[in-house]
């Protein structure tokens, strides 16, 4: 039996399509393996929002390489759809394909053995007319699941290269959706996280008027789940009516990852972000009146071009004003083919470096607030991993736990008392 290896770099979007991918090639009759291991075929799965995306997705290719040279290697994703004729000049890259036609990677894959010729498969996203229907029907690993339900951007944000590597919105029909949530719930899974390259933008590209509050009520109806996280947000889609018909639903964590990117109003008019730090605050509230003790999360960039100290500490103020659960920081990185990849004053690497390091520094501070915070609460918990005795596994407010407990809570939802925090986890005891 040939063998195969997949590796995903990036957004949970990624991740469910190499689990997609990955069940594509079980049914063709390939034995799955770990990357580490010498297969016949290897398919990486790829990240362009950034540079090191770039970078990380050659450095597998040729571990992958090394491991086995006669292998065919196929890269797949967005890295792939900006850099498909880059990427084919790479030893043992023999297939192509970008953000379209992942369900036909066993065919490319036989097509690329049987010819011995490279399989070139990225296709324009410009002109993508429907959602393209992938289907996970196995419970993974862990205790959650990806379920995509959109893909593609129509915002073209100024630092972003994802709306040209992924096309226009294209958002899935509500009864596909709930017919995967399904097949996931009657083989164990128990938290859907629903997820997409925009989620906030699902159903504007369909007829009937279906947003995403509709979807979230849909899978909230099916039963066996217990648990519905949502991806990244955009924050002025939250509005009060979705927020109150959100709230009544049980089901859904208490956490919320709201995409900041800058603290500076001239920053954001830069990046082309349609907010401003007045309004991304007022949702916040909203958030906070609605689901009280929430985890409002976010994602912070440092060194946009032009950011000055000023808008940067501007930033800084802003994080901790709002007191974010969890921050994650990363440099501007610069994407030819965007508006800011030529804009002037491009912030020094040195500079970049060291904002990132201070955001991150507060983003811990605020984090270790908001796990101290949890201290003497009961809530529930989503066992996920059991190692000589102790458990360990997710709140609603995806803080992370731990607990003296038999391994059969493992995939199971349990209250767990908070006793003590420590350092980005809180150590509790099983209720009942």
């Amino acid at each position: 039996m040939k063998t195969a290896a997949f590796y995903t770099l990036g957004c949970k979007v990624n991740q469910y399509e190499t689990q997609a991918m990955t069940e594509s090639m079980e049914r063709a009759g390939y034995d799955v393996v770990d990357f580490s291991w010498k297969a016949d075929v290897y398919v990486i799965n790829s990240c362009t929002v950034t540079g090191t995306g770039d970078k990380k997705t050659r450095q597998m290719v040729r571990k992958a390489h090394r491991a086995n040279p006669d292998a065919v290697i196929a890269v797949a994703g967005c890295y792939a759809q900006r850099a498909a004729d880059e990427l084919l000049k790479l030893p043992g890259v023999r297939i192509v394909l970008g953000s379209r036609h992942k369900g036909r990677i066993a065919g490319l894959v036989e097509r690329a053995f049987e010819t011995g010729q490279p399989v070139h498969a990225v296709e324009s996203v410009t002109d993508v007319p429907e959602y393209e229907r992938l289907l996970v029907t196995k419970k993974p690993a862990h205790t959650h699941a990806y379920i995509k339900i959109q893909d593609g951007c129509n915002r073209y944000c100024s630092y972003c290269i994802i709306p040209y590597a992924r096309g226009p919105v294209r958002s899935r029909p509500v009864g596909d959706v709930v017919y995967e949530v399904k097949v996931l719930a009657k083989s164990g899974c128990i938290e859907a996280v629903l997820t997409g390259i925009h989620v906030a933008s699902y159903g504007v590209d369909l007829q009937n008027d279906v947003r995403l509050p509709d979807i979230i009520e849909a899978v909230h109806q099916v039963d066996g789940i217990k648990r519905i996280r949502l991806s990244s947000l955009e924050p002025l889609v939250l509005t009060d009516a979705w927020i109150e018909r959100l709230r009544v639903l049980p089901k859904l964590c208490e956490h919320f990852h709201l995409s900041l990117q800058s603290g500076s109003d001239a920053v954001l008019r830069r990046m082309r972000r349609r907010y401003s730090t007045d309004e991304f605050a007022g949702r916040v509230r909203a958030l906070q009146e609605a689901f009280p003790g929430c985890a409002v999360t976010t994602d912070i960039m440092a060194g946009f071009p032009g950011e000055t100290e000023e808008e940067f500490n501007e930033t800084l103020a802003f994080v901790k004003k709002i007191g974010f659960a969890r921050c994650h920081v990363f440099p501007y990185s610069m994407r030819p083919g965007t508006d800011a990849a030529v804009m002037t004053a491009q912030v020094p690497r040195s500079v970049k470096e060291e904002r990132v390091r201070l955001l991150i520094a507060l983003g811990k501070e605020l984090e270790q607030e908001f796990v101290n915070r949890q201290v003497n609460q009961v809530q529930g918990v989503l066992w996920e991993t059991c190692e000589s005795g102790i458990l360990q596994g997710y709140t609603s407010r995806y803080v992370r736990v731990c607990a003296p407990g038999p391994e059969a809570c493992v995939g199971t939802l349990s209250l767990a008392r908070m006793n003590k925090a420590g350092e980005d986890v809180v150590f509790s005891e099983l209720v009942g």
